[in-house]
């Protein structure tokens, strides 16, 4: 698990991609990237925190085309300055990931690949990610996890699994963009798809450095999730 480490000079150009291009299929069909979260539409809680965080430069968002104009007019209309493009999507985390990479602007040094649905992340928990991903590569948010874990086998449990030895990783993951752009290339060359960005970087044969991750940055899935971060936000609010 992460432990305390220096904070050294970040490079300038670090670019938020956000991968909002999901269906949305566990929501009932609704498009949960603009249900209202205490107000505000959930995309909208995700891009202010990016907007706040000092460290982040250049917001890229990814979408599916028929969402391009109304998430453009959304964040227009939330202040987001630091959006830089607005891209369609893939048919996959992969493909799409790569497509936010490559609009990012030019000169980006670091990139952070962070779930749209994931609205509570904390801009200290993105700069932690950041300023390990200068100093290692890679760098993600993880969690430990909670349960007790079993191996499971035609339907009985085989073997337990040491619970200190696990974590859940959350986003943004965080690459230094060369390295990056090398991994989902090669993956998407070979056909190959993975559900998060460190399992690509980590086929490409580099370590992925873990940092603190939060128990509230919960990735809306179900109706549930968004009972849970309503929750949480009133908890904040009290």
């Amino acid at each position: 698990m992460p432990g305390k480490r220096k904070k050294i000079n970040c490079p300038a150009g670090v670019c938020a991609v956000i991968v909002a291009a999901g269906s949305s299929q566990r929501m009932g069909g609704d498009n949960k990237l603009l249900l209202e979260l205490a107000g505000t539409p959930l995309l909208g809680h995700t891009l202010g925190a990016f907007e706040r965080c000092d460290v982040v430069r250049d917001i890229v968002l990814v979408c599916r085309e028929q969402d391009i104009l109304p998430y453009t007019t959304l964040a227009r209309s939330a202040g987001i300055s630091k959006l830089y493009a607005v891209v369609r999507g893939g048919d996959s985390r992969t493909t799409s990931a790569l497509a936010g990479l490559e609009a990012a602007p030019a000169d980006t040094a670091l990139v952070a690949v962070h779930d749209g649905a994931r609205p509570l992340v904390s801009e200290a928990l993105i700069a932690e990610a950041v300023y390990a991903a200068a100093e290692h590569g890679a760098a993600a948010p993880v969690v430990p996890v909670k349960d007790s874990i079993k191996r499971i086998e035609n339907g009985r449990i085989t073997a337990d699994v040491a619970r200190d030895t696990l974590a859940a990783v959350q986003t943004p993951q965080v690459f230094r963009r060369a390295l990056l752009e090398r991994a989902l290339g090669d993956a998407a060359r070979a056909g190959r798809t993975y559900t998060d960005d460190c399992a690509a970087v980590e086929a490409y044969g580099q370590p992925v450095f873990v940092t603190h991750g939060s128990y509230q940055n919960i990735k809306i899935t179900t109706p549930e999730d968004l009972l849970i971060a309503q929750a949480f936000l009133q908890g904040e609010a009290d």
